[in-house]
């Protein structure tokens, strides 16, 4: 008797997770935040997500601005069906005008363009241990790209803030369930102050927004993490207190456990990543050097301050060397380059960089741990075989 007829139907599968009980509230369909248990593989539900988001692939990093198809995604929900002939903006809430946009009124507004270095606040999450069982990245969510808009000051200004205003509350038009809260997708900026340079964008390199990166309009905020450039945005309303929605106080904080109320998510911590050198295994994306000279190269950049220095380990992390950073090219808050001359020897090494930035903060050699796996930025490890002769 073949395999295939000896397995038995009725059997559960130990990787999937359990059907949801559609017979309640929408919220029954949505499991709670948690860690993966000891030895607990990656699920199809994890692996689902992988196949609606997508990270940079390293070698791109060679480019100073990200091409859109491979700047990384993270889409919450569903990309809506969105068209730019019939998309408002309103602007309300504590203002003293409150404003409703068409798209031809925004394009008519004075543009700016800001190139920007853009990364999920959860990169890195699958490398913890135990996993924070979400979005499975490793290192590559991350992108640059010149986003065109309209400053969100000139448009606060032109509604007229009231006394009072402590926040404004950013509204995408993506609806869905998470941890058995339905919503829209909304996050707040704090007025005092604004985070500088904010803009309402509608384009990207210099074309309208793709719609996986959220056209026809969205917000870019330089320097903080991805969950604050709330997509699709439909609506600006200004509040007098903290908001405290599902992404703002619940999700996207530094915790310990369920029940510590945490720290919020905001700026990007310092990271270099250094584009693979040589070629690849297809599998476990070792890299093969033909022997001769190397040059080490990648980016790096930081939410809090402009990098200051990046070193390079060849033999993980025993030794470091300075690598030397590109001049300043005017773009404060996109990453910078870097590279190092290498002469590598026969054998088995692993390559890492670590960024500094102006501040002093640095990438740490041994990861902090926090339960929803934001902000780890553990140096990168890139294995590298050196064939004899």
């Amino acid at each position: 008797m073949d395999r295939e007829a000896t397995h038995r139907t009725d059997a559960p599968d130990p990787t999937e997770a359990p059907s949801p009980d559609h017979t309640g509230t929408p919220a029954a369909v949505s499991a709670p935040a948690r860690v993966a248990a000891d030895g607990e593989p990656i699920s199809y539900d994890e692996l689902a997500l992988t196949t609606r988001n997508h990270g940079l692939p390293l070698e791109a990093l060679r480019y100073d601005v990200t091409p859109p198809g491979l700047h990384y995604v993270l889409v919450h929900y569903d990309i809506p069906d969105a068209h730019a002939d019939d998309w408002t903006l309103s602007v309300g809430g504590l203002v003293k005008s409150p404003l409703t946009l068409h798209m031809a009124a925004l394009r008519s507004l004075p543009a700016v363009t800001h190139r920007v270095t853009m990364e999920c606040a959860g990169n890195g999450r699958a490398r913890l241990t135990p996993r924070p069982v979400s979005q499975p990245w490793l290192v590559e969510a991350v992108g640059t790209a010149e986003w065109t808009g309209v400053p969100l000051q000139a448009l606060l200004d032109a509604a007229g803030v009231r006394p009072g205003a402590v926040e404004a509350v950013f509204t995408g038009a993506d609806h869905g369930i998470e941890r058995g809260v339905e919503q829209d997708y909304r996050r707040s900026l704090p007025l005092a102050p604004l985070p500088p340079d904010v803009l309402v964008a509608y384009a990207m390199n210099g074309q309208p927004l793709p719609p996986q990166h959220g056209y026809p309009l969205r917000l870019v905020v330089p320097g903080w993490y991805g969950m604050a450039h709330v997509k699709w945005l439909r609506d600006i309303t200004l509040v007098d207190a903290p908001f405290t929605g599902f992404q703002q106080a619940v999700a996207y904080r530094f915790r310990q456990d369920a029940d510590d109320p945490g720290e919020p998510v905001t700026r990007i911590l310092p990271r270099a990543l250094l584009v693979p050198p040589g070629f690849p295994d297809f599998m476990s994306r070792t890299r093969v050097l033909r022997p001769g000279p190397v040059r080490v190269e990648g980016r790096a950049w930081s939410g809090f301050a402009p990098v200051a220095r990046v070193e390079v380990t060849t033999d993980d992390g025993a030794s470091w060397h300075e690598a030397e950073l590109a001049p300043p090219d005017g773009h404060s808050t996109a990453w910078r380059r870097w590279e190092y001359a290498w002469m590598p020897t026969p054998g088995d090494h692993v390559l890492s960089a670590r960024a500094t930035d102006e501040h002093g903060r640095t990438q740490p050699l041994t990861q902090p741990w926090n339960r929803g796996g934001f902000g780890n930025n553990l140096v990168q490890r890139v294995p590298v075989h050196c064939p004899a002769g």
